[in-house]
C-alpha cells in the first residue's frame, strides 16, 4: 500500500518569509547630531579607554602591544583606531587621559596627520581629560609629585594643542584624597572631578539617597574657594551590562538589516531605555553619563562607534529618552545649567573596600623600597631643577627631563602604589635610575659652574668634577671612602634646596677614624666618628653586589658626622682631611657594646631613651611637673590566605590580617651605645631580620629611628606584614590625624565614617589610612607625632597607640587582577632571598597644639635632604680658588618659616616656573597659621624680572582668566565662611601674599639671559 507523506512548513517561518517579501536592505544614514532635550532624560555617551601606564606589562609594552601573552593590549592601536573613527563622523567624540601614551604616539606622526588631529581637538571631538602624564594614585604619592606629573602633561597639551583640560578623571585609583579634590582639581581650574571606586557601604547609601554627585570641599583652610563638583559613578567605569562592544565582547549588537535573521532594533532600544531609567533613579537632574569603554578598549574603535551610532539613531527615534555623544565637560555644563543644589562633602574617600573583608589598605605599604626610591628622587628632582635654573638651562647638555618623565609615570596608580607585577616594578626603577644619572650630571655641572672662580666663569669652563652618592642610605659612598694620600683632602659641597638656612648633621662613611672637618675658613667644626653597625656592613655588602655588580671595599668601617650650616637655596663647603693621628679633639665619641642585663638610658636635654630587652621607652619632659613616655615595639600580622566562607587573601592591594604576633629579642639583647658631642645613638638587633638604630640629637627634641627589616622569613608558609607600635597612656578617645598626600591633616575616628554608619568587619584593616608625611594623636596634656620618609599605612587601633606598617611579604595573591604574589626578593650569587628595606621614622612629644610647627618645618627637611657633592683637592687649592658659599637669595633674606619653595624651574621657552606654598592650615599654629608674604625681588638677587604672571597650579592658564571661568555651584545648606586668599601681586612691589594652605604659581620672564642668580655669603 502506498503511503503519502505531507511535509508541514512551520507557521512562524512562513510568516517571516511573508514579512521579508518586498523589504529591501539598504544604506541607513544614522542621525547622531548631538542635542540636549530639556524635558527628557539625556544620556551622555562618553567613549573612553582606561590605559594603565604600566601594570601587568610595562608602559612601552602596553603602548606597542608587546608581551601579549600577559594581556592583549596595544595603546598605539587604540589611538590610531579612534582617530580614524573620529575623522569618519564629526559627531563622534572621545576623551583621552594618559599623556605618557599620547605623547609617544604624537611624536611619531606626520605633519599632515598632526594637522588633522589638531582639528579634532579644536572642534571638541577629541578632548583631553585630566591631562597628566598618568592617572596618578591618590594614597601614596606626595602632593609635589602629583603637581609635577600633572604639570608635565598640561604643558604638553598647551604647547601642542593650545588647550586647557577642564575635568578631573580619576576613575581607577583605590580611594580618593582631599588633596586631589581641592589642589589637583579646583586649583587646576577643573570644573568637575569624576571617579568610580568608593567604599561599597558608602556607594550603597549614596545610591539610595541620590548623593553620588556632590560638591567636595577638600580643604578646611580654603573652604568654598577651592571646592569642586564631584561625581561618583553608580557602578564601575564601564558601560551598563549589555552595552560593551569590543571585538570579542558578548553584548548583542543592534541588528537592523531586515533581510537578516535576529532583527532586534526595538528589543535593544527597550534594553537601553530600561538601563537609562534605572540610572536616572539614583541621580539628580535629567542628565546621566554612560562610560562607553573600560581598560584598553577601542583597539578596533569602529566596533564601538558603529553600535553607538545605531543606538543614538534608534533611541532618539523611539523618543522616550534622548541620547548623544558627549564628554565629561559637556555633562558638567548640563549639570550646572540645571541649577540644582548639591550635597556638601568634606574630608576624603579613604579607606576603600569593595567587599566586607577586602580593604584596599595593604598597598599603602606595598613595595616599600620602591616607595622610598620614588620619594628620594622626588626631593632630588626638586633640587636639580633649582640648580638647572641657577646654572641656566642648556639645550645640549644634561637636563632633568628624563628624570621628570620617569617620576611622572611612577606616580601612576599601579606604580608607586606597589600593585604592579615585578618586571614592571623593575622597569619603573630602571627608568628612574636612568633619569637620575642624567640629573646627577646636571647637578654636578651646575655646582661646578656656581662654585667656579670669576675668571673661570668668564671662560665658561668649569673644571670641578663632582661625585655624588645615591647609596648613602646603606653607607656606601666611594668618594668619601677613598683613602686620602698625603697632602690631599676631600671637599664636600652641601646644597640646601629649602628657602631657609639649615644647620643639620651630615653623615658620610669614611675609611679612617683619624679625620677632621673644617669649614671654608679653615676653622675646625665639631664632628663625631661612629662605628658602622654589623647589619649595615652586611646590608651594604650584599646590596652593592646585587645592584652594582661589584663588592664594596672593606676599608669603610666608620661614619663621620658633622654639622653643616647652609644658606637658603645655596651651598656651603667643608673639607675632610686625615690627620694621621688618633687624638680626636672635637670629634670625641664613646662606644660601648655587648649584652645588657640592665636598662640603658641615653639622651640629651628634655628627651631621654630607656632601653630594655624588649622595647625602647621614649620620655619627653614637657615641664618640671609633666612628662610623657612612649614605648616602641615591633610585631607582625599574619596575612590571611582566605577561608572556606571567603577566599579573600592579603595581597598587593588588600590587607586582611589573621592575627598579630609580637616580635621579641632572640636571646639576650645586644646593644651598642654611642655617645658623642652631636648625638647619642643605640644599635639594637631584635632578631636576625629586624634591627634599628635610634638617635637623639643635641639641641633637638625628637628621636630618629632608623630601622632595617628583612629578609622577612617565609619558611613557615605565612604571609607577614611587619609593624612598629608606639604605646602611651594618652587618652585619645579613638581619635588620630593623618596627612593627605603630605599636605592637610585629616581627623580620623576609629570605627567611624563621617558619611555613613560603618558596619565593622575588619577592625584592623578598616582603620588603616595612607601616611605620606605623618600621623599624630593628642589628649588634654600632650601630643605625639610620627613623621615618615616614604608612603606607609598606619593607624591608631587603641587609645594612646600609633602603629606603622613598614614591610610586607605575601605568599598569596589577593585576586584583584595583578595575578602575581607580592614576594619581593634580591638575588645574589648564592641565591635569592626576601628583600631587606631600610628607612627612618621620627617621633616627637609636645604639649597639645605645639607639634604642628615641627611636623611642617621638619617635614620639609625630610622631603628635601641636604644634597652632597664631593671632590678631592691638593692642599687648599680648591678652597682658595673657588666660591665656597652661595645663595640665590638677597643677602640676609630667607623665606618665612611657614612658606616652602615648591618649584623653581626654567622651562624650554625661557620662562621660569615658580611655586610658593603656605605650609600651615587654618588654626594649626598660633604664630604661623596666618597670612604671610614673600618678596619676589629678594628671591632673585641681581636679576630683574620683566614680567610676572600668576597662573593656575599647572601653569597652563592665567589665574585671573581661570577664576572668571570658574563655575559657582549651589550647595545644600551652608557652604561655610568665605575664605580670604592672597591679593593679586602688584607689578611694582612684587610681594606675594599666601593664606594658610594656599599655593600660588607664577611664570616669570627676566630682563636678560639667566646665567646665575645669587651671591656669595658667609654662613656663620
Amino acid at each position: 500500500m502506498a503511503v503519502k507523506c505531507f511535509h508541514s512548513f512551520p507557521l512562524h517561518l512562513l510568516l517571516v518569509t511573508i514579512v521579508i517579501v518586498g523589504v529591501n536592505s539598504e544604506y541607513i544614514e544614522y542621525n547622531t547630531t548631538p542635542r540636549i532635550v530639556p524635558e527628557k532624560i539625556n544620556v551622555h555617551l562618553v567613549p573612553h579607554s582606561h590605559d594603565d601606564v604600566g601594570w601587568l606589562k610595562t608602559v612601552d609594552q602596553y603602548y606597542v602591544g608587546a608581551n601579549n601573552s600577559i594581556r592583549g593590549a596595544c595603546v598605539e592601536n587604540v589611538i590610531e583606531s579612534v582617530i580614524a573613527s573620529l575623522l569618519d563622523d564629526q559627531n563622534r567624540k572621545f576623551i583621552y587621559v594618559e599623556m605618557a601614551f599620547f605623547q609617544r604616539w604624537w611624536r611619531q606622526q606626520s605633519n599632515a596627520k598632526k594637522v588633522k588631529v589638531k582639528k579634532l581637538v579644536d572642534s571638541g571631538q577629541l578632548e583631553f581629560i585630566n591631562g597628566g602624564m598618568c592617572m596618578h594614585d591618590e594614597a601614596t604619592p606626595h602632593y609635589i609629585d602629583m603637581i609635577d606629573q600633572t604639570t608635565l602633561g598640561h604643558q604638553f597639551i598647551k604647547s601642542e594643542f593650545g588647550q586647557v583640560p577642564r575635568v578631573g578623571w580619576q576613575i581607577d585609583p583605590f580611594g580618593h584624597s582631599a588633596v586631589q579634590a581641592y589642589l589637583l582639581g579646583a586649583e587646576l581650574g577643573f570644573d568637575s572631578l569624576f571617579f568610580a571606586r568608593i567604599d561599597y557601604q558608602d556607594r550603597a547609601k549614596r545610591l539610595r539617597e541620590k548623593t553620588l554627585e556632590v560638591i567636595w570641599q577638600g580643604s578646611k583652610s580654603l573652604g568654598s574657594s577651592s571646592q569642586i563638583f564631584t561625581g561618583v559613578f553608580p557602578r564601575h567605569y564601564d558601560p551598563p551590562d549589555g552595552f560593551t562592544f569590543e571585538i570579542n565582547d558578548v553584548s548583542p549588537p543592534i541588528q537592523d538589516d531586515p533581510l537578516l535573521f535576529d532583527y532586534n532594533v526595538q528589543e535593544r532600544v527597550n534594553d537601553f531605555v530600561a538601563a537609562a531609567l534605572a540610572q536616572v533613579n539614583v541621580t539628580r537632574t535629567n542628565h546621566i553619563m554612560w562610560l562607553m569603554g573600560t581598560d584598553f578598549r577601542y583597539q578596533y574603535a569602529y566596533s564601538w562607534y558603529r553600535q553607538m551610532d545605531k543606538f543614538i539613531h534608534y533611541v532618539n527615534k523611539d523618543g522616550r529618552v534622548n541620547v548623544l555623544y558627549s564628554t565629561p565637560s559637556i555633562y558638567t555644563d548640563a549639570k550646572y545649567a540645571a541649577n540644582e543644589s548639591w550635597p556638601l562633602k568634606t574630608d576624603d574617600f579613604f579607606p576603600y573596600a569593595d567587599k566586607p573583608n577586602a580593604y584596599w589598605t595593604g598597598y599603602f605599604t606595598s613595595r616599600p623600597a620602591f616607595k622610598r626610591y620614588v620619594r628620594d628622587l622626588s626631593g632630588y628632582y626638586l633640587a636639580a631643577r633649582q640648580l638647572e635654573f641657577l646654572r641656566g638651562r642648556s639645550s645640549s647638555g644634561p637636563t632633568t627631563d628624563m628624570l621628570a618623565d620617569a617620576l611622572a609615570i611612577a606616580q601612576h596608580h599601579d606604580a608607586v602604589s606597589g600593585t604592579q607585577r615585578q618586571h614592571v616594578a623593575a622597569d619603573y626603577a630602571l627608568r628612574l635610575s636612568m633619569g637620575y644619572l642624567q640629573a646627577e650630571k646636571l647637578v654636578g655641572s651646575s655646582l661646578s659652574f656656581l662654585s667656579a672662580s670669576k675668571s673661570s666663569t668668564e671662560e665658561k669652563n668649569p673644571d670641578t668634577k663632582f661625585q655624588q652618592c645615591p647609596l648613602l642610605n646603606i653607607s656606601y659612598c666611594p668618594a668619601s671612602e677613598a683613602r686620602l694620600s698625603s697632602g690631599k683632602s676631600l671637599v664636600v659641597v652641601v646644597y640646601n634646596s629649602l628657602g631657609w638656612k639649615r644647620e643639620e648633621v651630615v653623615r658620610v662613611p669614611v675609611s679612617s677614624e683619624n679625620v677632621i672637618v673644617k669649614d671654608a675658613s679653615g676653622k675646625e667644626v665639631v664632628s663625631q666618628i661612629l662605628p658602622l653597625s654589623d647589619i649595615t656592613l652586611r646590608t651594604r655588602k650584599e646590596y652593592v653586589k646585587a645592584y652594582l655588580g661589584r663588592s664594596p671595599k672593606d676599608t669603610s668601617k666608620h661614619v663621620l658626622a658633622f654639622i653643616a650650616s647652609v644658606p637658603p637655596l645655596g651651598f656651603s663647603s667643608y673639607v675632610i682631611s686625615d690627620t694621621g693621628r688618633t687624638g680626636r679633639g672635637l670629634s670625641a665619641s664613646y662606644v660601648t657594646s655587648g649584652s645588657w642585663n640592665q636598662d640603658v638610658e641615653v639622651g640629651q636635654g628634655n628627651l631621654k631613651l630607656l632601653y630594655s630587652e624588649e622595647c625602647v621607652k621614649m620620655t619627653r619632659y614637657l615641664s618640671t611637673e609633666s612628662q610623657v613616655t612612649a614605648e616602641q615595639t615591633y610585631a607582625y600580622y599574619i596575612g590571611s590566605n582566605g577561608t572556606d566562607k571567603d577566599p579573600q587573601a592579603s595581597g598587593a592591594y588588600v590587607f586582611r590580617p589573621d592575627g598579630a604576633r609580637p616580635i621579641k629579642s632572640e636571646g639576650q639583647a645586644q646593644l651598642t651605645v654611642v655617645r658623642g658631642p652631636l648625638f647619642d645613638e643605640v644599635h639594637q638587633e631584635f632578631n636576625s631580620w629586624i634591627s634599628q638604630i635610634t638617635r637623639v640629637y643635641k639641641g633637638k627634641d625628637h628621636a630618629e629611628i632608623e630601622f632595617t627589616v628583612g629578609p622577612i622569613p617565609a619558611d613557615d608558609g605565612n604571609s607577614k606584614e611587619v609593624i612598629t607600635k608606639l604605646t602611651t597612656t594618652m587618652k585619645t578617645n579613638g581619635t588620630f590625624y593623618t596627612d593627605s598626600n603630605g599636605r592637610d591633616f585629616i581627623k580620623r575616628i576609629r570605627d567611624f565614617r563621617t558619611d555613613w554608619d560603618l558596619q565593622v568587619y575588619q577592625p584592623v584593616a578598616g582603620n588603616y589610612y595612607p601616611i605620606n608625611l605623618g600621623i599624630y594623636m593628642q589628649d588634654k596634656t600632650s601630643e605625639l607625632s610620627v613623621l615618615v620618609d616614604r608612603a606607609v599605612g598606619g593607624s591608631s587601633l587603641e587609645d594612646g597607640q600609633i602603629e606603622l606598617m613598614l614591610h610586607r611579604r605575601m605568599l598569596h595573591d589577593d585576586i584583584r587582577g595583578v595575578g602575581e604574589i607580592l614576594n619581593e626578593t634580591v638575588c645574589l650569587p648564592d641565591g635569592c632571598k626576601g628583600l631587606t628595606i631600610r628607612g627612618k621614622f621620627y617621633v616627637r612629644i609636645d604639649k597639645p597644639g605645639d607639634g604642628a610647627r615641627w611636623r611642617r618645618t621638619f617635614g620639609q627637611e625630610i622631603y628635601s635632604p641636604l644634597l652632597l657633592a664631593f671632590t678631592e683637592q691638593e692642599g687648599d687649592h680648591w678652597i682658595n680658588s673657588h666660591k665656597t658659599t652661595f645663595s640665590a637669595f638677597e643677602p640676609s633674606y630667607s623665606l618665612p618659616n611657614n612658606v616652602a619653595l615648591l618649584t623653581l624651574q626654567e622651562l624650554k621657552n625661557g620662562e621660569v616656573l615658580l611655586r610658593l606654598a603656605h605650609l600651615f592650615e587654618v588654626g594649626e599654629d598660633s604664630e604661623y597659621s596666618v597670612m604671610t608674604k614673600v618678596e619676589l625681588k629678594k628671591l632673585f638677587n641681581n636679576k630683574k624680572m620683566s614680567k610676572v604672571k600668576e597662573t593656575s597650579l599647572s601653569g597652563n592658564q592665567e589665574k585671573a582668566e581661570m577664576e572668571k571661568r570658574r563655575l559657582v555651584w549651589k550647595v545644600e545648606g551652608s557652604a561655610g565662611e568665605e575664605v580670604k586668599r592672597g591679593e593679586a601681586v602688584d607689578e611694582e612691589e612684587l610681594v606675594v601674599e599666601l593664606a594658610p594652605m594656599e599655593i600660588r604659581t607664577f611664570l616669570i620672564r627676566f630682563g636678560d639671559h639667566i646665567d646665575m642668580v645669587g651671591d656669595e655669603r658667609a654662613t656663620t
